[in-house]
């Protein structure tokens, strides 16, 4: 389906919970989850009520997101059921990677054929502060065990953080010449709860191409990311740059977060709630979620914090 700039929305980002076993400081406050009541989330048989709704609007691509994915106790169930919906042909998970160990095989066999795995430092001591209670050991871990797998592709999602990790760049990135990654650099979202960084933390994805400027232009894979390779290397670097230089005009996602509301712009304030609709009723309030869905969000920089209304883990990461 088309919304009426004529932007073909055909991805959806399904939030199966709001908690974490980590506490990323750009994605929730330090004092945790507010764990709302079952009633107020979803339930299992909704969200693939949602995700067959949306296939019947023209979604084909689905990723699954949190919070952490893999703390939801039926995780592999709701993928398993996902990607057996008529016209979702690519099934994809976001996670931090802390419980692929003794699920990435499993979730493979449930459908799920791609992963995109949250690392902002290969520092342990860092690792630790970003994270709040997290274990680098335990992320590199997941990262082997997606390699493991035989995922069909595996992404090392890195958020840029000036004065946290931007000195990491190079080390990052070659993780591409080690390993048939790809790593892509995501430019720090002012969200409402991102009090926490001070302007000098948003820096733009360019910074990234002063730093590596060995990497030449590859072609785009029909991703958001703008791609670029180092000479040898196994995967991609990407760029992605929603503050700096946002790619709103050739936006194809909508979100619906673990509580039900669809939210056709990650930084603008619209929901529509869908939890308790029928599945007609879901059907239709996407369609006119996606027909509203904003031309561009609004401006965002350090001093201008995204209208979404919600901390990250709230959304989908």
């Amino acid at each position: 389906m088309r919304d009426q700039y004529g932007r073909e929305i055909r991805y959806l980002r399904l939030s199966v919970t709001e908690l974490c076993n980590l506490r990323c400081r750009y994605c929730m406050p330090e004092t945790g989850v507010h764990k709302k009541r079952y009633e107020e989330m979803l339930t299992e048989d909704e969200m693939i009520a949602a995700v067959e709704a949306a296939a019947a609007l023209g979604v084909t691509k689905l990723r699954i997101t949190g919070g952490e994915p893999l703390v939801k106790r039926n995780i592999v169930s709701i993928c398993a059921r996902a990607a057996r919906v008529p016209g979702i042909e690519e099934l994809c998970l976001t996670t931090n990677g802390v419980r692929l160990p003794e699920l990435a095989g499993t979730l493979r066999e449930a459908g799920v054929s791609r992963v995109n795995l949250s690392l902002d430092t290969l520092d342990a001591a860092k690792y630790a502060h970003i994270t709040r209670v997290g274990a680098l050991a335990d992320a590199l871990a997941g990262l082997h065990a997606a390699l493991e797998a035989g995922f069909a592709r595996v992404k090392i999602n890195t958020v840029l953080i000036g004065g946290f990790n931007d000195d990491e760049i190079e080390a990052l990135s070659r993780l591409t010449l080690r390993y048939p990654v790809d790593v892509r650099f995501i430019e720090l979202m002012p969200m409402v709860d991102g009090g926490a960084f001070d302007e000098a933390a948003f820096i733009p994805c360019d910074t990234v191409l002063a730093r590596l400027p060995q990497a030449t232009p590859v072609a785009p894979d029909g991703g958001v990311a703008r791609l670029y390779r180092l000479p040898g290397a196994q995967g991609n670097i990407g760029l992605i740059s929603p503050v700096s230089d946002h790619f709103c005009a050739a936006c194809n996602r909508v979100r619906l977060t673990a509580d039900g509301r669809l939210k056709p712009c990650l930084h603008a304030a619209g929901e529509i709630p869908l939890k308790g609709c029928t599945p007609e009723e879901m059907r239709e309030r996407m369609r006119a979620a996606i027909w509203q869905k904003p031309a561009c969000h609004a401006a965002l920089s350090a001093r201008e914090h995204s209208l979404a209304g919600r901390a990250m883990h709230q959304i989908g990461g």
